[in-house]
């Protein structure tokens, strides 16, 4: 018998979905094997181990049944129904909406099997998608979102029970690995010195915010003298922010790194992190900074409040006046003061025993 975990895509640009899907499977408490599956991409390309793999380098328009492959989806299902019997399957994990897609047909007709699907983000339901899901027997089903508030809009989309289960790190495990000022400083190739600095962490996509972050922090630039902006990742937003920040506004006061391993280890080169992200399901930097001791300023989204409540540092998503009157207000405040109000708000020790008593019961069944 085994435990099987689908995941959409291997690589880098799906870390924070990985990281989830390790947290909840190293919660388990059973002789099971666990098996990851990618759909697309590669194991070696993640940024953690998802242990024992098997990669199926099938292409988004074959899983999604588009021009042609659609008559080849029988042939496909029945490779992944053979392959569940033979690894002996009797818990599937399944990372979001698309790979619910491709699996739940094959499973609605495996009742040995238990599936648990894991909403990372913000799911735009149609139709065919809520059939799929209420077709499925219930007793066999299992719907989670890792955040309370993600949680609450797809049970109010669905009209069926969606579990929440707030991701979270285990405290001790992460703050271990984190390097010094010093050192992370050194990683990113900066000086030890009295340069502060504004850290952000995430894909080069839209929905991320950096480019609001760009303007605003050239706008406040005059009134930032001594600060400097550090954003780390990739993607494919790359080039024009690239381009933004060698305006003469921004030129040497911005850097970016692109994607650098082990970037978890390196919050404590910064004195704030930034998040300026249009939407989020969870947002993991957040939790990343804060347990490193290093304070956050965010987007004023309801999944951000969820965690931090009060002790939050918000601006309006996308309002550049808005994000420039906030970093201001962050280079004059309390680095100290600010960092240990969130950390208390968000209580890592507390959310780490929620999160892991959480994902042992879905996984056996008992809630």
């Amino acid at each position: 018998m085994s435990i099987i975990n689908v995941m959409w895509a291997g690589g880098s640009p799906f870390a924070s979905v990985h990281k989830v899907h390790h947290q909840i499977l190293s919660r388990i408490e059973s002789s099971m094997p666990v098996k990851t599956w990618f759909l697309q991409g590669s194991n070696a390309a993640c940024q953690i181990s998802m242990g024992q793999a098997r990669e199926w380098h099938l292409s988004s328009a074959r899983l999604k049944g588009r021009h042609v492959w659609r008559f080849f989806m029988p042939f496909m299902r029945r490779r992944f129904h053979q392959a569940l019997l033979d690894s002996d399957a009797r818990v599937v994990l399944l990372d979001g909406l698309g790979v619910a897609r491709t699996l739940l047909p094959v499973l609605k007709n495996m009742p040995q099997i238990r599936v648990v699907v894991i909403f990372h983000g913000v799911t735009r339901l149609n139709d065919q998608s809520r059939k799929l899901l209420h077709g499925f027997p219930t007793s066999r089903l299992a719907l989670v979102a890792v955040s309370r508030t993600l949680a609450t809009a797809l049970q109010d989309a669905l009209g069926t029970p969606v579990t929440a289960l707030r991701s979270a790190f285990d405290p001790a495990a992460f703050q271990s690995a984190l390097l010094s000022r010093r050192e992370a400083r050194a990683r990113l190739g900066l000086p030890v010195s009295d340069l502060r600095l504004f850290g952000a962490v995430g894909r080069l996509v839209d929905d991320k915010g950096f480019g609001c972050l760009l303007e605003a922090f050239a706008q406040s630039a005059e009134k930032l003298a001594g600060w400097r902006l550090i954003i780390v990742g990739e993607g494919p937003r790359r080039e024009a922010l690239q381009a933004r920040i060698a305006q003469p506004d921004l030129l040497g006061k911005v850097l970016l790194t692109g994607h650098l391993d082990n970037v978890a280890t390196l919050y404590k080169a910064f004195d704030w992190v930034v998040i300026p992200s249009l939407e989020e399901g969870l947002g993991l930097i957040l939790q990343e900074a804060v347990m490193a001791g290093v304070p956050v300023v965010t987007s004023e989204l309801a999944v951000f409040h969820e965690q931090l409540g009060d002790t939050g540092w918000y601006a309006p998503a996308n309002d550049v006046d808005a994000w420039r009157e906030v970093l201001i207000r962050a280079s004059q405040g309390s680095v100290e003061a600010v960092s240990t109000a969130q950390y208390q708000a968000l209580a890592p020790e507390e959310a780490w025993l929620n999160f892991s008593q959480t994902a042992r019961q879905l996984i056996s069944g008992r809630q």
